[in-house]
């Protein structure tokens, strides 16, 4: 069985991009074009006609080849041109977008963290499992980052 580290349930990545920190991030805030960039998230939909604000929820629907699935999402940072993000389930994984002026345009940062409680929901659900699960979820994150940066950086660049 694989081991799951406490650093191994977190991860981020950046990538530059010649646009304005305030245009990534109204990129990003608008969680329904989600599905344009992640490779995994196939889209999202803002609950009850919401917008990107502290508080909103949104639902997101995943697919892999395994399965299909949906969560909801609370927006918990929504400062324009510097940060948005969200925590799955309102306390199980946080995702983050942060935004830095730099030399060339703008560097966004894409982060993810296994919070406590999905640690504490998947020891429930998954029992002996529940390690192995943890580990295929931060290792999901440290390729899927890279890929959805990637693609939002073609986008903004191409728009």
């Amino acid at each position: 069985m694989q081991t799951v580290r406490m650093v191994d349930l977190q991860h981020s990545d950046s990538i530059v991009v010649a646009c304005s920190g305030e245009t990534l991030y109204d990129m990003v805030s608008d969680v329904t074009r989600m599905g344009e960039w992640s490779p995994v998230c196939k889209a999202c939909w803002w609950d009850d006609g919401d917008g990107p604000r502290v508080g909103a929820w949104f639902t997101g629907r995943n697919e892999t080849p395994d399965k299909t699935w949906e969560t909801r999402s609370e927006i918990v940072v929504a400062d324009r041109g510097r940060e948005f993000a969200f925590v799955v389930g309102g306390s199980y994984v946080r995702w983050g977008y942060s935004f830095r002026a730099v030399e060339g345009g703008t560097e966004i940062t894409e982060s993810w963290e296994f919070l406590p409680d999905c640690a504490a929901l998947f020891e429930k659900r998954f029992g002996a499992d529940a390690q192995a699960q943890t580990a295929d979820r931060a290792e999901a994150a440290r390729t899927g980052i890279p890929a959805t940066l990637a693609a939002i950086k073609r986008i903004a660049e191409s728009d």
